[in-house]
C-alpha cells in the first residue's frame, strides 16, 4: 500500500514540474489526452502579436529618446560653468538684498 502511495506522489509531482517548466518557457500546456490547452487569454491571434510588437518598440525607442536626454542634462547640471553661472546669480540676489536692507537703513537715519 504505501508502495502505491509512493509511486502515485512521485507521478504527481513530476506532472506539477513539468508543468512548471512548460508555463516557465512558454510552451503550450497539455490536458489529460495530450491536446495543447486553450486558456483564452494566453493564445494571442497574430494581429496581436503584431500590435504589442510595434507597441514595444515604440516604446523601446521613448526610453532611448528619454536616455539621451536624461545624458543631456546631467552634462549641463554637472558642468563646471554651470555652477559658476549659479553662483554669480546667488550673489547677484545677495547683492540686491544687501542694497535694499542698506537702503532701509540710511531712511531709518
Amino acid at each position: 500500500m504505501e508502495f502505491i502511495i509512493t509511486i502515485i506522489a512521485i507521478c504527481t509531482v513530476g506532472s506539477i514540474i513539468n508543468t512548471w517548466i512548460r508555463a516557465k518557457h512558454g510552451y503550450p500546456l497539455k490536458d489529460d489526452q495530450g491536446e495543447n490547452e486553450d486558456f483564452g487569454f494566453f493564445s494571442l491571434s497574430n494581429k496581436d502579436i503584431d500590435s504589442l510588437k510595434e507597441q514595444n518598440r515604440s516604446l523601446t525607442e521613448r526610453l532611448a529618446n528619454t536616455q539621451d536626454r536624461v545624458a543631456v542634462l546631467e552634462r549641463i547640471v554637472t558642468d563646471q560653468g554651470y555652477h559658476t553661472a549659479r553662483e554669480i546669480e546667488e550673489l547677484r540676489d545677495n547683492e540686491s538684498e544687501r542694497d535694499i536692507l542698506f537702503a532701509d537703513r540710511s531712511k531709518a537715519k
